[in-house]
């Protein structure tokens, strides 16, 4: 049965934050809270967890997941960053912004090797919302994420707590319940091509 821990969305109980790293650390699957409505997180190397959101989202193989990172060093590592691309995400993040980036030759192979080809590039986030920088503090690496929709839903309510526990915690190991979070989607920036575009604007619009 899944376990529904209730954090402070300001000042998180670090032992509630740490026993939610531990379920993670050991494959399970997580609904955490974001600056662009509640997630489902799941580490590098959780196969089984990451095939599971595959069959409820019924995605394939092939669906690019969004990696969650704590700072832009750690996003350094996974995609290669021009100066360009640097700068604007230092002056955008942490923040509701998705960023598409080259990948970087040392991204870990069972992400790089995902699906039919190698990915070419990837989409990394820097979260602000207090509860999840500091899961990912207590984990020490990056989560793979990916948003709240089903199958037969356009625009999901994934920012309420409540709605979001009915809805999602019987496929769960935990849910970080922080309160009520702004609501999204996150603003896509294409940082692979000759100049950044705005692919989408979320919630909160960027400019560039």
């Amino acid at each position: 049965m899944a376990e529904r821990l209730t954090l402070h969305p300001v000042t998180p109980q670090q032992r509630l934050v740490d026993k939610a790293a531990a379920i993670l650390k050991a494959g399970g699957l997580a609904l955490v809270p974001t600056d662009a409505g509640y997630s489902l997180a799941w580490c590098l190397e959780s196969r089984e967890a990451e095939e599971r959101v595959q069959r409820l989202r019924e995605l394939d193989s092939r669906h690019p997941f969004t990696l969650l990172c704590r700072q832009l060093s750690e996003a350094g590592r996974l995609a290669r960053l021009d100066d360009r691309a640097f700068r604007l995400m230092r002056s955008l993040t942490p923040g509701p912004c998705t960023f598409i980036l080259p990948a970087s030759p040392d991204l870990p192979k069972r992400i790089k090797n995902a699906g039919r080809s190698k990915r070419r590039d990837i989409g990394i986030r820097l979260p602000d919302h207090g509860v999840t920088r500091m899961l990912l503090e207590s984990i020490g690496e990056p989560l793979l994420s990916t948003s709240l929709v089903l199958p037969d839903e356009e625009h999901p309510n994934s920012h309420e707590a409540g709605e979001v526990a009915d809805r999602w915690m019987r496929w769960v190991d935990v849910m970080l319940d922080a309160e009520d979070c702004e609501p999204g989607p996150t603003s896509i920036v294409d940082c692979t091509g000759d100049e950044p575009v705005v692919v989408r604007q979320g919630f909160h619009p960027v400019a560039l």
